[in-house]
């Protein structure tokens, strides 16, 4: 019966991204948390789910030419070193239990900047348009790699959502669909890496693991294709608002 639940929450959760773009992790690690998962469970399946999850559209998006691999380059330079030292500090905790409070607190910073991202993304764009050369911004793009390489380690939560704000702050000519799809080919090693990194710290459920691929692959196709018929700007501020709700709790409570 678990094993069902899982499919409806991989299902419920992928037909949310297909149609609001809102990144899985920030979605899927908080459900987790609701089923009862200590936060490293949590943490370490999402990662490995991500990462498995994703690799298809980055297939996609290589194909039809989307994809800036100097940017990708760049952020990866600096992203997974900083998984696999941060992967290398938490396997220094003689237990899970010994990391867990950093894990939450970590996590509700995420999720609260997230809401954010969402909720006053076009402001944020606008105040922040620093229009620099692509030379100058791959050293910029290095140095937030390195951070969201640590913190999505930590997480789960932020290749996505905040990996495409730097992105359309940093290079405003790029078009979205380039955003996309290079935001995309840097999520997926990253996540795989530290997702390979929880499992060696024991941290990967794999049976929690199979159920919300099983039902989210096929929910994100549905949600991309019925996403012309909902407004996105009824349910984007409605799944900020829930994110900025978990971000508090594991913030401070």
């Amino acid at each position: 019966m678990d094993f069902i639940w899982y499919i409806c929450a991989g299902a419920a959760v992928g037909l949310a991204v297909g149609i609001t773009g809102v990144g899985g992790g920030s979605l899927m690690t908080p459900l987790l948390l609701l089923f009862g998962f200590p936060p490293h469970i949590a943490i370490g399946t999402d990662l490995m789910y991500a990462g498995i999850a994703k690799s298809t559209g980055v297939y996609l998006h290589a194909k039809r030419g989307n994809i800036n691999w100097r940017i990708v380059g760049a952020m990866t330079a600096g992203s997974l070193p900083a998984s696999f030292i941060t992967v290398w500090v938490l396997s220094q905790f003689d237990k899970p239990d010994h990391y867990q409070q950093i894990l939450s607190s970590t996590l509700g910073l995420m999720l609260f900047t997230t809401a954010i991202i969402i909720i006053f993304r076009n402001k944020l764009l606008n105040t922040f348009d620093f229009g620099i050369t692509e030379r100058n911004g791959l050293k910029v793009i290095f140095i937030c790699g390195i951070i969201l390489g640590s913190l999505v380690t930590l997480t789960s939560v932020g290749a996505g959502a905040l990996g495409t704000a730097i992105m359309m702050m940093l290079f405003p000519v790029m078009r979205a669909k380039n955003i996309v799809g290079t935001d995309l080919a840097h999520a997926v090693p990253l996540t795989l890496v530290a997702g390979l990194g929880h499992v060696l710290l024991g941290n990967v459920d794999y049976t929690l693991l199979a159920g919300l691929l099983i039902g989210s692959i096929p929910a994100i196709y549905i949600g991309t294709h019925i996403s012309t018929y909902v407004p996105n700007k009824v349910l984007q501020p409605v799944l900020a608002t829930a994110l900025m709700a978990f971000g508090l709790k594991y913030l401070f409570f």
